[in-house]
Order: structure tokens, then sequence, then C-alpha cells
């Protein structure tokens, strides 16, 4: 593939700038900036083995043909000198003000984050990570210019990072340039993400375009030579455009079944005429001499598209029988189509465009923006809502923390673990029962420092607790909090909450009516700082309580004696524990040591709850010798028994995949497992289930033997 370079000098940007800024002071900033930037950038080199200035230049050059303001032109040549030189921010701001060197700082932040887009939640995420971190919308039109000019110099880097760039460019940032009615930009991200990611299927599409070019070209001028002379014929002052051929836009009708010869736009034709009226005018003109396709119309001019489109969209049989697609609009809706939101602050600037520049201000072209970008989000909040979190958190200072695995995740100062949680997805915040920071256990409501390494612990049985609104940041992590709470699953929880107390009180051969009884709810309110019963059931049904735990509050002094001693004259042939001198009795493994078939165990007697198996080294047997009794294992039980194990490694590779299959190879089921980041390695803790002692004593061995695996133990709680 051969790769033609076109250097791109800072004469011809400021060229091409000059065609719409006319304020020389401006000029010059722009020129100013180009000049620290190359300084700045001097001795550095990109993997095209190009000086690097050459990349601001390109970027710079495409924010010029989309009317962006001086200010994004400039941060356009700096965007990378924060990042990649040796430059601060005060004095970058001493030489060029706050608002260029904000621009600058948020095209930077962008940079850091790591994007991910292996599932459609992490593509809606991160786009509104983009959204979210942007103060001003001319950071994103800055940081689609720099993607558009590394697409186009892809092919310098290796393959497998030319389709993760590809699929980055395609689904993240392609859909953001359309939410921004950047149309320059958002066809020619598609057009190269596909040539990369399917070029087989592009450079089909390329040729049959180029076969049936100088056919599709004559007809499309015989066409244009009639509309136009017909538009003539009754006094309307036009021009006719040729439409380009997005390569990806047919790819996705043909991948739609569509035909190639069937796919309209190959045959399109766009007018531009000076007044609104003159659109319908033009529009009921060509339909008089061109039957229109039913179906195909569409009127975006009297209800624009929310990134501010504007256009009459018709198709027509025109000549030989053809389908013409044809757009009619006016010049000034014709700059928004191409050019978008970034052309707003330059026809601002220039008042010889006053309807663009009445469109709307400042303030409220950045709200139409966020609020067009809403549908980016799967978060149930209102506009105002988004808009709201938007000014108060995103835009105010924020820190950043990270994932185990680096990922980055931005949140309001002051944010807690479970504001990471929800920020990480919805399920995870709502299953959170722990966080690890720093390879060290915080509470939920921990203050999150800038860069910490965030591990959320989640149980997938967990669910929310009300009280985490009094202490989360965010309003989304409100929002989503309130949202699990609705009346109708406040309801279930309490119903689930009587269920579980009724149920251990009548195991326990107590009245609920008496246990129930004013006194003792007094007591338990006071004791768990509850207002109502309703409020003792919903902290029941939602995890935060346990029934027992109310229970023991009031019983606490009633001994329950030990079970009574029958002399068995059969023993249960299917019990696992056989319990010396008693049949048919309630035996649990104790969850804490995960007893095993082989292991040396002990059983202690519960109140009102059998018997639990402990193994003889386990460390909550040192409260409990009072009352345990010898146990031994049924030889006659074939069975699994679920187990929890530690895996420390000595390395910071992900090898879950691998100890994975391992433990699979020796007929172990795996139930969970989890990983945590140590300081250079990854620890990794799993539950599973074996036959016995010998088959967890074989897999220890087995582990042992890989590289990566510096030991393995059984772990206790």
């Amino acid at each position: 593939m051969s790769h033609t370079k076109k250097i791109v000098s800072v004469d011809e940007v400021l060229d091409q700038a000059k065609t719409y800024i006319t304020d020389q002071k401006q000029l010059e900033v722009i020129k100013q900036a180009y000049l620290f930037a190359k300084e700045k950038h001097a001795g550095q080199f990109r993997k095209t083995g190009e000086d690097y200035i050459i990349h601001p230049l390109n970027v710079a050059m495409i924010l010029t043909t989309i009317y962006a303001d001086y200010q994004t032109i400039a941060a356009g040549f700096l965007h990378d000198v924060l990042e990649d030189c040796d430059c601060t921010y005060e004095e970058m701001e001493e030489k060029f003000g706050p608002e260029i060197t904000k621009l600058v700082y948020g095209v930077t932040k962008l940079s850091r984050i790591h994007f991910s887009t292996d599932n459609e939640y992490l593509i809606d995420y991160y786009k509104k990570i983009i959204v979210g971190m942007s103060e001003d919308v001319r950071v994103i039109i800055i940081k689609l210019a720099d993607r558009l000019h590394n697409m186009r110099t892809l092919w310098a880097v290796p393959p497998d990072r030319q389709k993760v760039k590809a699929r980055e460019a395609l689904e993240i940032l392609a859909p953001i340039a359309h939410h921004l009615g950047i149309h320059k930009i958002k066809s020619e991200l598609e057009d190269l993400a596909l040539r990369y990611l399917k070029p087989d299927v592009f450079y089909d599409i390329a040729e049959k375009l180029n076969k049936t070019k100088l056919e599709r070209d004559r007809t499309v001028a015989d066409m244009e030579k009639e509309v136009s002379d017909l538009l003539t014929e009754h006094h309307i002052n036009h021009e006719i455009k040729g439409r380009a051929k997005c390569i990806y836009s047919i790819y996705n009708k043909l991948n739609k079944g569509k035909k190639f010869s069937d796919i309209y736009d190959l045959l399109a034709l766009r007018i531009l005429v000076h007044t609104e009226q003159e659109c319908y005018l033009a529009l009921g003109i060509i339909h008089s001499k061109f039957r229109p396709l039913p179906k195909r119309f569409k009127d975006y001019i009297a209800m624009p598209k929310p990134n501010m489109y504007q256009s009459l969209h018709t198709t027509v049989f025109g000549i030989d029988g053809y389908l013409f697609e044809i757009q009619i609009r006016t010049y000034d809706m014709d700059e928004i189509a191409e050019n978008g939101i970034a052309s707003h602050w330059a026809y601002k600037e220039n008042k010889g465009s006053n309807k663009i520049a009445n469109l709307q201000s400042t303030t409220e072209q950045k709200l139409q923006f966020f609020k067009s970008i809403i549908d980016l989000s799967k978060d149930k909040m209102s506009n105002e809502e988004f808009v709201n979190s938007v000014k108060e958190e995103v835009l105010n200072n924020n820190i950043y923390c990270f994932t185990p695995k680096g990922d980055v995740i931005e949140l309001p100062v002051g944010a807690t673990p479970v504001d990471f949680a929800y920020k990480i997805h919805t399920k995870v915040g709502d299953t959170t029962t722990g966080a690890i920071v720093n390879n060290s256990i915080v509470p939920l409501n921990y203050e999150l420092k800038n860069n910490d390494i965030v591990r959320i612990i989640t149980n997938k049985s967990a669910t929310p607790s009300f009280e985490w609104i009094n202490f989360v940041k965010a309003t989304t992590t409100k929002n989503k909090i309130k949202n699990f709470f609705s009346k109708n699953e406040k309801d279930v929880y309490i119903e689930r909450g009587k269920d579980s107390l009724e149920k251990e009180l009548r195991k326990k051969k107590l009245s609920i009516s008496e246990f129930l009884s004013d006194e003792n709810l007094k007591d338990i309110y006071e004791e768990f700082k509850l207002d109502t019963l309703d409020d003792l059931y919903l902290s029941i049904g939602n995890g935060k309580i346990s029934p027992l735990s109310v229970i023991n509050f009031i019983v606490k002094d009633q001994e329950v004696a030990a079970p009574k001693v029958v002399k068995v004259t059969s023993k249960n042939m299917d019990a696992d524990i056989i319990v010396n001198g008693i049949d048919k009795v309630k035996v649990n493994l104790a969850n804490c040591c995960c007893p095993v078939y082989g292991d040396d165990i002990i059983g202690y007697i519960t109140k009102g709850n059998g018997i639990t198996v402990h193994r003889t080294n386990c460390h909550n047997l040192e409260m409990l010798e009072s009352r345990t009794l010898e146990v031994h294992w049924n030889t006659n039980v074939n069975k699994r028994y679920l187990t929890n194990i530690l895996i420390y490694s000595n390395s910071q590779d992900n090898h879950m995949l691998d100890l994975m299959q391992t433990i699979s190879n020796m007929n172990v089921s795996v139930d969970g497992i989890n990983m945590m980041s140590k300081v250079g390695s990854i620890l990794y803790s799993a539950s599973i289930y074996v036959t016995g002692l010998d088959q967890l004593t074989k897999l220890f061995s087995n582990l042992e033997k890989q590289p990566y695996i510096d030991h393995v133990e059984r772990l206790m709680r």
C-alpha cells in the first residue's frame, strides 16, 4: 500500500483560516500557537517517521475546514504540548490565556482514557465519559480532528493496533461527530475505520464505485442539467452540488440485504438555495416533473435533528427511470450540516451570517449538545438532571481513579467506592459488598483520592443499602439507588424481610406476636436505629441486618439446650457427617473454614440451628470449645464440597483463563474466581467444588507447578 504524504504548511492553515476569520490579532494567536508547538515538539517524531509538528499542523487544518474559531485552532496546534512536552499549565496560561489553555487541558484529560469496545455498555459508557469530561464542546471537536489525522496515518501502527483504533473510531468517536453534526469528520472516520476493519469489503465497494463511475457521472450530469433548467425557468437562484459517496453508508445498506444497483445515494444531488421558502418551492417544482418515491420524503427543516441539521430529503424517479436522492437546503443549512456545532463560534465572530449567528447563544449550544447526547446514556435521568450533573460534578474539580486493569474512572471530588462501582455499571453498584483501595480494605463511605486503584467486591445476591444515599457524592449514583428502591421494590423487600424473620422465629419455636410486642420493638428500634416495623422488615429484606441478629438481641439471655442424645440403631446413610450417638440432626458445614471430605473436623452445637461442622484448626473454635462434640465423615457419601482458595502469583499478567483451564482439567468445578492487584503481582481468590482433601491436595500441587504461581492456600475467614 502506498502512502502519499501531502505536507501541510502553517501558511496553508492561516490562508484557510483567513477565509472566515478577519481579526488580525486572532490570526496572530494561531501563528504563535504553531511556533510554540514547533519549539516544544522539536526533536520528537511520529511513527510515520515525520517530525511531530506535522500532526498538529494537520489537526489545525482539519479544524479550519469545519470553520472552528481561532481559540480551537490554536488549541489544535497545542493539544499534545502539556502531555508530551516540557511545558506547565501555568506557562501555557501565561502565554495563551485561560481559555485556550483550558481547551488544551481538556484534550489532555481525554487522551488519558483507556477506551474499550468489548460490549455495547462500554461503548455507551465511553461516549458519555468523553462528553462528561469536556467542559467545553470544542474539546471534543479537537479530539475528533486529532483522531481523524491519526486514522489517516494508521498504516504506521501494527495491524492489531490498527483494528483496535479503527473500532474505537467507528463505535465511539464517529457517533459523537454525528451528534455534533460534523458530517465531514463522521463520514471520513467511518470510511477509514471500515478500510482497516474489513479491507476486502472496503476495496470491493471502492472498485464497484470506480467501475460504474463513468456511467453514473453521465447520468447525474444529465439529471443535474434537467433540474437546473427547471429551477431557472421558475426564477429560483440555486447551485447544484454532487454528493460524496460514503463507502461506509453503502456497506451498511449492502449489509441490510440491498443490491448495489438499488442504493439510492449512488445517484444523488444536493440543491442549495438562499431562503427557506425557496427550499419548498424547489421541492414542489421538482415533484411536478419527477414522480417522488412514496415514503421517502423527510422534512428536517420544519423538524430539525437534535444536532440542528436542516434539509428537505426526497427520492424521485429521474431520467431513464433511475432513482435519485435529492437534498434541498439553504447555504446556511449546508454549513451546519457539513461542519456542525464547530462552525457556530466562527459565525458568531463573522457578522456576515446573522441567521446562524442568532441560532443560539454559546451556552444554549452547549446545552443543546448535552441534551442531544443524552441518548448515549442508559441512565434513567431527565435532561435537566443530566445537564445539572454535568454542570455540578463533571465540570468542577474531578478526581481520576483506576480499575485494577488500569481503566480511568472520572468522579467528582468526595466520591466514594459506591460512586465508583455505579460508574462502572449499575449492576456492579447494586451488588457491591466491599471495596479494596490501593490493596487495603476500606469502608464504603471512604473518600477516594486522585490516582487511587479501586477494586469493588460484589456478591450477586447482595442489594444496595438505602443509607448509601447519605454519603454518595454523584447525582447519578443517588438516582440509581433511588431507582432501585422504587415503591414496588421496597414493598418486595419489606415482604421478604417479614417472611425471613417469621421463618426464623418459627424455627426457634418462638411466638411471633410475643416477639413483636411493643416493648421488644422499642428495644429493637433503638438498637438498630430504626423507626417503624416496615423499616425493620426492609433492613432484613435488603440484607442490611440478619433476622438472627434481631432474634438473638431479644433472646440473648435464653440458653438453648444441647440436642438430646439418643442411641441410634441404624446410621443415617445419606448424611455427610455422622454425629456420634445422634440420628437425624441438622448438620451444616461452616462457611468460615469450608471443611471438605478428609479434613479433621469437630461439631459445634448452635442455638436452634443444629450442629455446625468446623475444621479442627479453624480459628473461630477458640470461642466455641464449651459446646463442641465429636463428629466424623460418612464414608458412604459421594459428593462435592465447596471450599475457597487463594492463589498467589508472581506476575502482573492476567492468567485467569489459564487458571480456570488448569482447575477444570482436574475435574474440579469453579464456582467463581476473582483477582486483585498487589504490588508487582496478582492475587486470585477462587471458590471451587472438590470431592475431598485428596483431590484438593493434588490440585494445589498442580497449580504450584505453574511458573507464574508462588503458592496456594485455603482461605479461612
